[in-house]
């Protein structure tokens, strides 16, 4: 059998570990896109097997071509082509009419996230057509696949792989872990801890969560919120804490890259809100063994969202409305608020169980093999 070709657009540095394992256990080459700059990279010096950059055409416009990338369909040493499929790829299109037309016997297979579910008729057309001219397609998440099944596409050809963080390293960190007083310490009350980490933008929604945290305050429900990340928002987020009156109950900490430090901020949380799109965060989270509230508009939100199982992992509420989010909030304490450590361990077998790179790797050999 010869080798597989991986063509994806970016060496992201949250999919080094992935990567690494995936270069380590199959014969392969790499090709990555010389572009997305706003995308921490890894160096990929580290891959034992030959890399390649291509040069991309009209990078972050609507549509883009990659060069170079035809050219290896007619390349004898691969049989198999795994590639980011994005449809705004036009060197992927031509890609898959030459596959189709004169290689066969050749195999591609897309990792993308596929269908979300808001997709226009226009956009659900050309989507179609697209992902018909593949092999099979590997998924973020089941709601993409249910999506697509819905959509006329046969199931045994969609494989849901998940995602993955740097889930070694932050192992060792988990079994080093131990509670300690840093919330305490710094408001110097006993409320119940809100964290969020990551980036402070407007799709975040994060005013939802401040004007969430004065509502409860009126009813005399009091609780603690720490953004441990910066951003476009914070100035904003600051002025309207202030506004609500509730600014000695928000900690701004700023951005934080010592993987230990946020982990003793999850890991002493008693639940992370994120009233926006929740992606990667909801997996930080439950890796240190803090539960999610997130939105349950799943066409809006990222695939990471299927890691937040009702009652056990966290809770979704409706989207946008303060008050269901309020509710679904106390909620969560009146059913699991005495359960910290049994949360704590329902939150750690989602992640090793479903979100690590051993669980791709497995899907990857299923298939590929």
């Amino acid at each position: 059998m010869g080798k597989i070709c991986f063509i994806f657009n970016t060496p992201s540095l949250y999919r080094k570990l992935i990567y690494t394992r995936m270069d380590e256990e199959f014969d392969c080459d790499w090709y990555f896109g010389d572009w997305d700059a706003n995308v921490k990279g890894f160096d990929t010096q580290c891959l034992k097997h030959p890399v390649q950059y291509l040069h991309v055409n009209n990078p972050g416009k609507a549509w883009y071509s990659v060069e170079g990338i035809t050219c290896l369909l007619s390349d004898k040493r691969y049989e198999r082509y795994l590639m980011i499929g994005d449809v705004h790829d036009l060197s992927t299109w031509r890609m898959l009419i030459l596959k189709n037309l004169l290689y066969r016997k050749k195999r591609i297979f897309f990792w993308t996230h596929g269908w979300y579910g808001k997709e226009t008729k226009i956009e659900r057309i050309i989507k179609r057509m697209f992902y018909r001219m593949v092999d099979g397609v590997f998924l973020y998440g089941n709601h993409a696949k249910k999506v697509m099944m819905q959509n006329g596409f046969n199931g045994d050809n969609l494989f849901v792989i998940h995602n993955s963080l740097d889930y070694n390293a932050q192992l060792e960190i988990r079994h080093q872990i131990k509670p300690t007083n840093l919330y305490h310490n710094h408001f110097k009350n006993s409320n119940r801890n809100f964290v969020f980490l990551g980036r402070l933008t407007t799709v975040k929604r994060l005013d939802i969560l401040l004007e969430a945290i004065a509502l409860l305050k009126s009813k005399g429900a009091l609780y603690n919120v720490t953004f441990v990340g910066d951003g476009v928002e914070r100035e904003n987020l600051e002025q309207k804490a202030s506004d609500l009156r509730i600014q000695e109950q928000v900690w701004f900490y700023g951005a934080c890259f010592d993987e230990t430090k946020n982990a003793e901020f999850v890991y002493n949380a008693d639940i992370c809100v994120s009233p926006g799109n929740v992606g990667l965060t909801a997996m930080h989270m439950l890796m240190f063994g803090t539960p999610v509230i997130t939105h349950d508009r799943f066409e809006l939100q990222m695939p990471e969202f299927e890691s937040v199982v009702p009652y056990k992992t966290g809770l979704f509420f409706k989207y946008g409305d303060v008050n269901d989010l309020c509710a679904k909030i106390q909620e969560w304490f009146q059913v699991n608020g005495n359960l910290r450590e049994h949360v704590r361990s329902k939150c750690y077998e989602e992640i090793d169980n479903s979100w690590t790179p051993e669980y791709q790797l497995k899907i990857l050999h299923a298939v590929l093999d």
